[in-house]
């Protein structure tokens, strides 16, 4: 008998700033390591003999959580990977109710209704799951494993094992992030104990002396971004609440909900690129639609500007005020060194990137 437990990546880029991540590479929140701290604590009594995850940033940096103060190796597989959401990927959720809402509708109640150009199969994703886990099972008779994988792609592996068709694969839930499913396999038959279970985010024995505080959530899907028009040219202004000193040619963006802008971003490329630096000059929110859960996403299009550029950091100016410090602090900016601004590192760790 092979004991599995097949356990979701922790809260990475893609949960936080809305965005379709599917099988692009993102890293992981500040939230999501203190997550990976409690999964420590759950697994540090818990025999393993060897860890697996798909061979993504998200999940093979959350498999530290177990490989690492167990002195394993990690084994990546490609075929543990989310579900490739073709056209999607890299598109906020906003963006995708917009342009696409019917098979938005589709991908979260009817998943076996839902495909879009260049995605694979519900189908694809459950016999590929399946062929890995079982030849992961297979290789470790005997033995305790740990499987790293995504939540499609454990929602369709767990249904597929507990006999649930496609068709109702809606009454099915998504696990958390680090929730942790059990398996037993015996020859070709794979037993699921339980699935989606996440004490280990409540349990004080595992939760001592972290954050593991709950995201204010702005209203889903989330924002799409354009760029700021000429007739909202005082828009960024009134966000800001002040006069504004943009640098010339600097790109804008405007947030919005439902066709309502809710806040601006601006990038200036120009500054400190050589040292690896991407500035945002501008992030605002709106009055009316503020402490909902917004502000993040804009931090969102700032990574997914600068990070193809090369930049590893993201900079801006000091917080003004009590409640700006609280929301860069949380979101994982501090003070620079040179103490002229405040950063964020948004580089990937070499350990974590697949091979």
């Amino acid at each position: 008998m092979t004991t599995i437990y097949l356990i979701r990546h922790a809260e990475a880029e893609g949960n936080l700033y809305r965005i379709a991540q599917g099988q692009d590479n993102s890293i992981l929140t500040d939230l999501g390591w203190q997550q990976i701290r409690a999964l420590e604590r759950r697994f540090a009594e818990i025999p393993v003999d060897a860890v697996y995850a798909s061979d993504l940033y998200r999940t093979c940096a959350t498999a530290s959580a177990i490989y690492r103060p167990k002195g394993l190796p990690l084994h990546r597989r490609r075929d543990l990977r989310e579900i490739c959401v073709g056209v999607w990927e890299q598109k906020t959720w906003g963006e995708i109710a917009r342009r696409d809402p019917e098979q938005l509708e589709d991908f979260n109640h009817r998943l076996h209704l839902w495909h879009v150009e260049g995605a694979e199969t519900p189908q694809a994703v459950q016999a590929r799951m399946l062929a890995a886990v079982r030849e992961i099972a297979a290789a470790n008779d005997g033995r305790t494993v740990a499987v790293f994988s995504h939540g499609c792609a454990i929602r369709l592996t767990l249904a597929a094992l507990q006999g649930i068709p496609l068709e109702e694969l809606g009454r099915t839930p998504t696990g958390s992030n680090t929730a942790v499913s059990l398996l037993r396999a015996e020859g070709a038959d794979i037993e699921v104990v339980y699935r989606d279970d996440a004490r280990h985010l409540t349990d004080p024995a595992c939760t001592r002396g972290l954050t593991l505080k709950k995201r204010a959530n702005g209203l889903e899907p989330g924002l799409y971004f354009e760029p700021l028009p000429p007739e909202l040219t005082e828009f960024p202004t009134a966000c800001a609440g002040k006069p504004l000193d943009l640098p010339a040619g600097a790109a804008v963006l405007t947030g919005y909900l439902n066709g309502t802008p809710v806040g601006a971003v601006a990038f200036d490329e120009g500054r400190e690129a050589a040292e690896g630096c991407g500035w945002i000059p501008l992030l605002a929110v709106a009055e009316p639609w503020r402490r909902r859960g917004y502000g993040v996403q804009f931090i969102g299009q700032a990574v997914m500007h600068y990070r193809p550029l090369g930049r590893d950091r993201l900079r801006l100016p000091a917080p003004e005020t009590e409640a700006a410090e609280r929301f860069c602090r949380e979101f994982g900016f501090s003070p620079a060194d040179d103490g002229r601004a405040w950063e964020k590192d948004i580089g990937y760790d070499p350990e974590f990137l697949g091979t």
